[in-house]
């Protein structure tokens, strides 16, 4: 599976000008709040428009500009999984999950049946067991993270984006959700862009990091890469002032 990104999107007097592409993989958008990674998301998933350029998925144009084509977010094929959760405060955990449960292929809409036995599987998969009648008000830090995750797989997307999910979380629980975030890529087999503005977590977890510089990609590697030969002394000193190295 390969996503190839190529936009530019001016915003309030900020232009982001990026392409870079991903394949089967986890990738980390890293740098500093501003720098557009966020912003990139949302481009990929619809819920912004570029200005001009592409966003193609394997063979598929979900969006173009030359040819006015863009298709709406719940016709393309990304889970999204947003920075404050955006769980629905007066909806159970099971009615969040199915709240998620929409077909993304275009061929029909789910039954009734279909939404019940997805949600059963992410309920399993999830660890929610017997949470499914409590509110978000009533369950951990650590489980609402569950329950945004599933919602965003309920619907089997072919890519999993994740705006800073974690950023709310104290130290141990941060932990424990960036294992369980890759015990989640295993199981699903799904690529995923993890938007972080921790060196650390990035390096952690990513199979590649893109780094951003005001709206452009000032390098693209391994976190092995990055650390051991920054493109340039911005790079250097980013990495430098976000972490320190074991």
């Amino acid at each position: 599976m390969s996503l190839q990104v190529r936009v530019e999107k001016k915003v309030n007097g900020f232009f982001l000008d990026i392409e870079w592409q991903i394949q089967n993989e986890l990738a980390v958008l890293f740098g500093f709040s501003g720098a557009g990674k966020s912003m990139t998301l949302q481009l990929i998933a619809g819920l912004a428009e570029p200005d001009r350029g592409v966003v193609i998925l394997d063979d598929t144009v979900y969006f173009d500009s030359s040819s006015k084509k863009s298709a709406p977010p719940q016709k393309r094929p990304f889970g999204y999984v947003f920075q404050d959760l955006a769980l629905f405060p007066h909806m159970t955990v099971l009615q969040n999950i199915l709240y998620g449960a929409v077909d993304i292929s275009g061929r029909k809409r789910l039954s009734k049946k279909e939404k019940s036995d997805r949600a059963d599987e992410m309920i399993q998969r999830f660890r929610l067991t017997g949470l499914e009648a409590r509110y978000p008000n009533e369950i951990s830090g650590g489980q609402k993270q569950r329950v945004a995750l599933a919602r965003a797989l309920i619907r089997q997307p072919s890519m999993l984006l994740l705006d800073e999910p974690f950023s709310a979380l104290d130290l141990p629980l941060r932990l424990e959700m960036r294992k369980f975030l890759k015990e989640v890529r295993d199981q699903f087999n799904i690529p995923a862009i993890l938007v972080t503005h921790d060196f650390e977590e990035a390096a952690a977890i990513s199979d590649k990091i893109i780094i951003y510089e005001h709206g452009k990609i000032a390098q693209i590697g391994s976190p092995e890469q990055i650390k051991s030969a920054p493109a340039n002394r911005y790079v250097a000193q980013l990495v430098a002032s976000c972490c320190s190295f074991q």
